[in-house]
């Protein structure tokens, strides 16, 4: 946890950087989209040669990348090891009880896996090279349709930026209770049953310092007479250039591409 960075913001110039935040959003749903339409592991090659690609183009270390990935890696373990004893289909290899693996099962299992991965490192990237104001803003501004019909645009912005912005502190703040904890003799280390059974005296201080988070929070906003949306300007407004468009252009080759493996092959 110590390495967490999923949320956090990488400063840097590339052209990965330099993209409207609102064109990244919604790019990234699209990858998301086309990641989940590939059917074989295939169609995931493009997949994996685009977020290697965007990685290198951003001048994102590969040591961050991974540090983005390794808290979120728990998700994939459990959709994959899900699908292993659900999907059934081909010859058996292991059966013990109402407990079967089978040839599909295998297959749709490390295949998810591919794709969770894939996919947690695509939305990675949009955190990593967009900074928290911009991700409000670009979240905020693509809601403002709706505005009209009373979905709290503004609102809504606002609660997904500060859950990225904070993110990465309760993950230091996790760490910190448990080095703690360690410090005075709790078994944490001895078994993984006992460090599950152990949780207990790390949820409560890290909740207890959540809502002391949010408190400081709100009345910091109190203070700096924050009251929504009326009247805020920003000095770095939102605007699309030509590079967003390329930018749809590659993901448009990324689509054309997975469709085309999907039928040939």
């Amino acid at each position: 946890m110590r390495g967490f960075s999923f949320g956090s913001y990488v400063p840097g110039t590339s052209p990965v950087h330099k993209l409207d935040a609102r064109a990244k959003l919604l790019l990234g749903c699209a990858f998301i989209v086309i990641t989940l339409n590939a059917r074989s592991f295939l169609a995931l090659i493009p997949v994996a040669l685009f977020v290697v690609g965007t990685y290198a183009l951003a001048r994102i270390p590969a040591g961050k990348a991974l540090r983005s990935l390794a808290p979120l890696l728990f998700i994939v373990v459990i959709a994959s090891i899900m699908n292993l004893f659900v999907v059934q289909g081909g010859p058996v290899y292991f059966e013990w009880a109402f407990i079967r693996v089978s040839e599909q099962g295998v297959f749709t299992c490390l295949l998810i896996a591919c794709r969770l991965l894939l996919m947690m490192a695509g939305m990675s990237l949009v955190t990593l090279t967009t900074m928290t104001l911009d991700l409000t803003e670009a979240f905020e501004r693509l809601l403002s349709p709706f505005a009209r019909i009373g979905v709290p645009a503004h609102e809504i912005g606002m609660i997904m930026g500060i859950a990225l912005r904070f993110m990465p502190q309760f993950a230091t703040e996790f760490s910190s209770i448990r080095e703690a904890q360690l410090a005075r003799g709790a078994g944490l280390k001895t078994s993984p049953l006992r460090g599950v059974q152990m949780l207990s005296s790390l949820m409560t201080p890290l909740f207890t310092s959540v809502f002391r988070h949010a408190e400081t929070l709100s009345a910091a906003m109190e203070a700096r007479c924050y009251h929504g949306k009326e009247g805020r300007t920003r000095l770095h407004p939102l605007s699309l250039a030509p590079r967003d468009g390329v930018a749809c252009a590659l993901v448009g080759v990324l689509l054309a591409c997975v469709i085309a493996v999907n039928i040939l092959l």
